[in-house]
């Protein structure tokens, strides 16, 4: 019934925080970054505690990244694409008006 994808092949990357993470395009943002072993997503902006993703459906903003310059993006809803730069996200972002 299910079919464990080859974890091997991949076709593309981007930056996490400053590390490259190998992935394939249009996958899942989150998922990419778990299999490269980071867990820590964001910190919380009242006591800084690590974050990662709990739901993987977009509905606990555990998972809040800097995509591409802009903030509170769910790295569970994102998907790779080449050259993006992602960072963790620190407490709290300023929202544009």
């Amino acid at each position: 019934m299910f079919q464990r994808l080859d974890l091997t092949e991949f076709d593309t990357a981007f930056s996490f925080g400053g590390t490259t993470v190998p992935a394939r395009e249009g996958e899942n943002l989150a998922a990419a970054i778990l299999r490269a072993g980071i867990k820590s997503f964001r910190s919380t902006p009242r006591s800084g505690a690590s974050r990662g993703p709990y739901c993987m459906m977009g509905v606990c903003f555990e998972c809040l990244v800097t995509v591409d310059g802009r903030p509170n993006r769910q790295a569970c809803l994102e998907t790779v694409r080449a050259g993006m730069v992602v960072e963790p996200q620190a407490g709290a972002a300023e929202l544009s008006q």
